[in-house]
């Protein structure tokens, strides 16, 4: 099989020219997609725990540390201890943070824009479509992985 008839080829080749396009554009206004992506899973008036961001996104916590710690000394966002949980740290957007929030949000809703009217609502409907089934299939063979079937008596040689 060759890679460009591979399935995980378009979706990373795609994925990597989407984050190159969302950096370019990030970067004129001195930040990163990766630091947009964090702006717009923070809730812009109440804030949000810390501990909801990373997964949220996707993340492991520790992966998400060093990035809002950049962030607050860019002076996009500033901690606060919640109110009703003092256990819990708030994460909150600076002025700063909140406009290059609206800065991401317009990014992508201007990409989406590009392709809607480049493809039809039946072929993102069947995109989509396509996807939920890959999902699955990932979602599958990570559960598998994590629970093996223990119905299952074969041994195995290496």
């Amino acid at each position: 099989m060759k890679r460009e008839e591979t399935v995980d080829y378009h979706i990373k080749s795609s994925w990597h020219a989407i984050s190159r396009m969302y950096n370019q554009k990030a970067a004129q206004e001195d930040f990163t997609a990766a630091i947009g992506y964090v702006l717009i899973n923070i809730n812009s008036k109440d804030g949000t725990p810390a501990t909801k961001i990373a997964p949220l996104m996707g993340l492991e916590a520790r992966s998400l540390t060093r990035m809002l710690k950049t962030m607050e000394e860019k002076g996009l966002i500033f901690r606060k201890q919640d109110s009703l949980d003092k256990r819990s740290v708030r994460i909150y957007l600076t002025d700063e943070g909140k406009r290059k929030k609206e800065i991401s949000v317009g990014t992508i809703k201007e990409f989406n824009q590009q392709v809607r009217e480049k493809v039809s609502e039946e072929e993102l409907e069947t995109f989509f479509n396509v996807f939920e089934k890959i999902n699955q299939v990932i979602e599958f063979n990570q559960s598998e992985t994590i629970n093996p079937n223990p119905y299952s008596d074969k041994v195995y040689e290496l």
